[in-house]
């Protein structure tokens, strides 16, 4: 497959899906996404985060809702159990996929952006965990 811009929804669709093709197969935090999500909402659920790197990468408003409190209810429902090393593996694949299809100004800043996300939210997931866990 020949490498291109990421310039349309249909490009982030394409880059969300296969990344959450192997999110959902990966032995290191697969589990804690195939538990947050019901089966019947993997479909939905790619729409919203297609939504949520559109609003990321072309500043469309189209994402709605609160991803620091979605990550920590799933931190919370695996027992405090996301670590820094999870956020490693979800750049990691979050990369590969990027670099698989796409090339240019917006696969960098869907990198960068990613590394941010990431850092955000574990700062904010660590802030979240009981005294005792962190």
């Amino acid at each position: 497959m020949e490498k291109k811009e990421i310039a349309t929804r249909a490009d982030v669709f394409l880059l969300v899906s296969s990344f959450y093709d192997k999110i959902k197969r990966d032995e290191v935090i697969g589990h804690f996404f195939l538990k947050a999500i019901p089966t019947d909402k993997w479909d939905e659920h790619l729409e919203h985060l297609t939504d949520f790197w559109e609003t990321n990468l072309f500043f469309v408003r189209k994402f709605k809702g609160n991803p620091i409190a979605k990550h920590r209810n799933v931190d919370k429902n695996s027992d405090y159990k996301i670590s820094q090393e999870h956020f490693g593996r979800w750049l990691q694949l979050w990369f590969t996929t990027v670099d698989e299809y796409f090339i240019g100004i917006k696969a960098t800043q869907a990198k960068e952006r990613a590394r941010n996300i990431a850092s955000m939210l574990f700062l904010k997931l660590y802030e979240n965990k009981p005294k005792d866990i962190k």
